[in-house]
């Protein structure tokens, strides 16, 4: 069964937690971020972007950027921007967009079940984000921000929730500025209701799975592996063996569409594009109107001003393969490799991904502006299919989901001492 504990967490006064909190580090460049976190000394972009408060032609990933972090994060100790609780908590994390509010629990998922498969991952990860991540852990001992995870639903855990997002006021409750959506948090105050979600996640959620933060993850399990080995009194129970997690019920969580642009045509002109796509699939002229996919296996593509509707042909992808079948892969497969030529997603500079978030609109503006040639939209999977082939140990093509809203960073940290 997966471990899921509560902890003693660091957080902002009531006063400046909608300030100090912030969308997490990689939804941002760093011009972004300077921008987001102007006149907020209190940003968390200060430790999560710490390189906004250095020379503007710094290496983001060198000493200065991670030592800035780490005076930052004691600066804003020392000020008491972030305070420590007194005791272990589970503490619950309510976003709301579109109408729609999904309920997480807040608590601490355990390195050895990332090693050991009981957190279940879908994707694979980059080592150059992967290593940031991790050093950003290393020079700050804490987990600053959470990862994203789900787990299958547990009625007598969503009673709990329910009861008390019911009858308790939240410890924080505002509308982000950025993106508009709504976020609440509560602290699990009764050391009974703390020992109980621990007794269920215990008896009740076998395993948990990965939705966002793959890097995160992959860096915290590191963490604990390297501090375990520095340790001759190591025991496993030290908090470094334990990293922060926003624990959703699967029913509860929306995936929405991840696309793909393309900076070239691997030599070809817009026609014989057009013409190779016609062999695996029935291309439709849709105008200069926004065209979004209907249904799995259509696509839209943007290109020279136009939108055109891409339908697979039947017999071009394997129904019984769970990863043949995904949308990503058809694309993969029988377009970015095949036709364009780009044969690993995770290296290859020539594509670039685009959270469905942004909309179509975004697609457009990049082809319009220059800054790529083609781009992609794709039906989004649902959340069954990322079970599905997490749970059969099969990994999805890099930037397959998009989860949405994102969390918010600074409402609790989690500090490996």
């Amino acid at each position: 069964m997966a471990i899921i504990k509560p902890f003693k967490g660091l957080r902002p006064p009531q006063e400046i937690a909608k300030g100090l909190s912030s969308l997490p580090y990689d939804v941002m460049n760093s011009e972004e971020a300077a921008k987001m976190a102007e006149g907020k000394e209190f940003s968390l972009l200060h430790i999560t972007r710490a390189e906004i408060d250095c020379p503007n032609d710094i290496d983001i990933h060198s000493d200065v950027v991670y030592n800035m972090a780490v005076d930052n994060f004691n600066k804003f100790r020392e000020k008491g921007w972030l305070k420590a609780d007194n005791e272990a908590h589970y503490y619950i994390y309510a976003q709301t967009m579109d109408g729609r509010t999904q309920y997480g629990i807040v608590g601490c998922a355990a390195c050895s079940d990332y090693h050991n498969g009981f957190i279940k991952k879908h994707e694979l990860t980059r080592p150059d984000k992967e290593e940031d991540r991790m050093v950003l852990t290393r020079y700050t001992n804490a987990n600053i921000e959470p990862v994203f995870f789900s787990y299958k639903a547990v009625p007598e855990i969503d009673s709990i929730v329910e009861n008390i997002t019911k009858n308790q006021k939240p410890e924080y409750d505002f509308v982000a500025d950025e993106d508009g959506f709504g976020h609440s948090f509560w602290v699990v105050k009764e050391k009974e209701t703390n020992i109980k979600l621990e007794q269920l996640f215990a008896s009740k959620v076998p395993c948990t799975y990965v939705a966002d933060g793959h890097h995160r993850t992959a860096a915290a399990a590191r963490i604990g592996v390297e501090k375990s080995a520095q340790n001759p009194n190591h025991t496993g129970n030290e908090e470094y063996n334990f990293f922060m997690a926003v624990h959703f019920p699967d029913n509860q969580l929306k995936i929405i569409d991840y696309n793909r642009t393309v900076k070239d045509l691997n030599g070809l002109s817009n026609e014989q594009l057009i013409e190779k796509l016609s062999i695996d699939f029935e291309v439709n002229f849709q105008g200069q109107e926004i065209y979004k996919p209907q249904k799995l296996h259509e696509f839209s593509m943007y290109l020279d001003g136009y939108w055109f509707s891409l339908n697979a042909k039947a017999g071009r992808y394997n129904d019984n393969d769970p990863i043949g079948v995904l949308d990503v892969t058809i694309l993969s497969n029988l377009v970015l490799d095949n036709i364009l030529g780009i044969k690993d997603l995770r290296r290859d500079n020539r594509v670039d991904f685009v959270g469905g978030i942004r909309g179509l609109g975004e697609l457009k503006k990049r082809v319009d502006e220059g800054k790529c040639q083609v781009a992609f939209a794709l039906y989004p999977v649902s959340m069954q299919q990322l079970i599905d082939i997490a749970d059969t140990g099969n990994i999805m093509p890099p930037k397959t989901t998009w989860f949405e809203p994102k969390l918010r960073s600074g409402l609790v940290i989690h500090e490996l001492d």
